[in-house]
C-alpha cells in the first residue's frame, strides 16, 4: 500500500473545514488534518514536507500570505491549494505570487476539488504542481534594438516574482549575448542540448544548464563556434520547446533578427512575441514588414505585442504616431536609461542589480508583473468559465 500524503487544512470556518475532511477522505492517498493556525501549520508541515497545504483565505488574510510565502521557501515540495469567499483576481494573483499552485472558490464545489486533487496526485513525484509553461519570444528583425536587454531582464524579473523555474534561451546563433550581459561562462550550450534531446529529463536540465547565482533562471546559451549552427534545423527548435516544457513555466527566448526558419520555428511555438522597436522611422517601416509577414504565417494578431524600447516623451514620435503607423496598439514602453542599461551591461549584470530604483529596471520589473499576473487572469477565467459550463 502505497503511503498517505497528508492534507493539512486551514480555515476558520467549521463548515469549509468538514466539506473539506470529506472530500479528501474519498481519496486513499490522502490524509485529511486540521490545523488550529498558522503556527500549526507551519509546525506539522515541517515534519512532513511531502503533503498538501489547503488554506482559506477568507480571514486572516496577511498570516496565512506570511505563511505560504515561508512554507514555499522552506519546503517547496508541499503544494498549496488556496481557498476564498471573495476571489478577486487581485488576491488570486498575490497568493499565487506568495506560492499557492491552485486556487478554489468557497463554498468549494467537489468536482472542482477533485480535479485540482487528481492534478496534484498525478505530480506527487515532483517538488511542485506546474503551471502550463509560456513561451515569449522577443524578436526585431533589426539589430541594435534592445531585444537582448529586454530578454534578459525580464527573463530574471519572472524569476524573482514568480518563483518558478524560467528557462532563458540564447537563439542568436552567430553572435549571442546573453552570457556576456549575465557575465556567464556556461559549460553547456543549445547544440550540446540538441545533440542529445532524447536523454533530456528535469534533473538532467537543472543541473546542466547554467543557473544564474541563486535564482530560478536557467540559461541555455548560444554556440560557441558558428559552423555548429549550420546543422541545427527546425525540428530540433520544435522538440527542444517541447521537452523545456515539461521543466520550466516559463521559457524566454532571444530570438535572431533574422527569418530563417530556425527562429520562424520559434515564433510559431511561442504563445508571445514581443516585438520590439524604437522611435524612429526606419525601425517603425521594419517593424511593420514583421507584422506583415507575420499576418502571412497566420499568426493571431494578439499573439505579437508592440514594445517600444528607448522611449521619451519628448520625442518627436509619440506613441500614437507608433500605433497610426503599425495599425497596432503599443503594448509596453522601456524608457530611455543610456547610462543604467550600459552601466549593467559593461559589468554583465541585470540593470535592476545596478539600482532597482531607476526607471528602466522599474518598467522591466513590471512587464514581468504584467505578463505573470495576465496569466494566472487568464488561468482563473478558464476555470470559472468551466465551472460555469459543468452548471449548466
Amino acid at each position: 500500500m502505497k503511503n498517505k500524503i497528508s492534507a493539512y487544512i486551514l480555515t476558520e470556518e467549521f463548515s469549509t473545514s468538514e466539506v473539506l475532511k470529506l472530500y479528501c477522505g474519498e481519496f486513499d492517498l490522502l490524509e485529511p488534518v486540521v490545523c488550529s493556525d498558522e503556527r500549526d501549520a507551519y509546525s506539522k508541515i515541517s515534519e512532513s514536507p511531502d503533503s498538501v497545504l489547503i488554506v482559506d483565505f477568507s480571514d486572516n488574510r496577511a498570516q496565512k500570505t506570511d505563511l505560504i510565502s515561508k512554507v514555499c521557501s522552506k519546503y517547496p515540495q508541499c503544494t498549496i491549494v488556496a481557498l476564498s469567499d471573495n476571489p478577486s483576481v487581485n488576491l488570486i494573483v498575490e497568493v499565487m505570487r506568495a506560492g499557492a499552485k491552485e486556487f478554489l472558490p468557497v463554498p468549494v464545489i467537489k468536482n472542482e476539488f477533485t480535479d485540482c486533487i487528481n492534478k496534484i496526485l498525478a505530480n506527487s513525484g515532483k517538488s511542485a504542481v506546474k503551471n502550463k509553461c509560456k513561451i515569449i519570444s522577443v524578436f526585431s528583425n533589426k539589430g541594435g534594438i534592445g531585444k537582448t536587454s529586454l530578454a534578459t531582464n525580464l527573463a530574471l524579473e519572472l524569476a524573482k516574482i514568480t518563483k518558478e523555474n524560467i528557462a532563458l534561451i540564447d537563439l542568436n546563433f552567430q553572435t549571442g549575448d546573453i552570457t556576456t550581459f549575465l557575465d556567464l561562462k556556461p559549460s553547456f550550450n543549445i547544440s550540446y542540448m540538441l545533440e542529445n534531446i532524447d536523454k533530456i529529463n528535469e534533473t538532467f536540465l537543472l543541473s546542466t544548464l547554467e543557473r544564474y547565482k541563486r535564482t530560478s533562471l536557467y540559461v541555455l546559451a548560444d554556440p560557441p563556434y558558428f559552423k555548429q549552427a549550420d546543422n541545427i534545423k527546425p525540428s530540433q527548435i520544435t522538440k527542444l520547446f517541447d521537452t523545456l516544457k515539461d521543466t520550466f513555466s516559463y521559457i524566454i527566448v532571444d530570438v535572431e533578427a533574422s527569418f530563417e526558419g530556425k527562429n520562424i520555428a520559434a515564433l510559431d511555438n511561442s504563445d508571445v512575441i514581443l516585438l520590439v522597436t524604437v522611435a524612429n522611422l526606419p525601425a517603425l517601416r521594419n517593424t511593420q514588414r514583421c507584422l506583415e509577414l507575420f499576418d502571412k504565417l497566420g499568426y493571431d494578431s494578439d499573439k505579437t505585442k508592440i514594445v517600444v524600447n528607448r522611449y521619451m516623451e519628448n520625442d518627436e514620435i509619440k506613441e500614437d504616431d507608433v500605433k497610426k503607423v503599425l495599425s497596432k496598439d503599443v503594448f509596453w514602453k522601456i524608457p530611455n536609461n543610456y547610462f543604467a542599461i550600459m552601466n549593467a551591461i559593461n559589468k554583465g549584470i541585470p540593470v535592476s542589480e545596478i539600482n532597482t530604483s531607476t526607471n528602466v529596471a522599474q518598467s522591466y520589473r513590471e512587464l514581468a508583473k504584467f505578463m505573470s499576473d495576465n496569466l494566472y487572469k487568464r488561468n482563473l477565467e478558464q476555470r470559472y468559465e468551466n465551472i460555469l459550463n459543468n452548471l449548466q
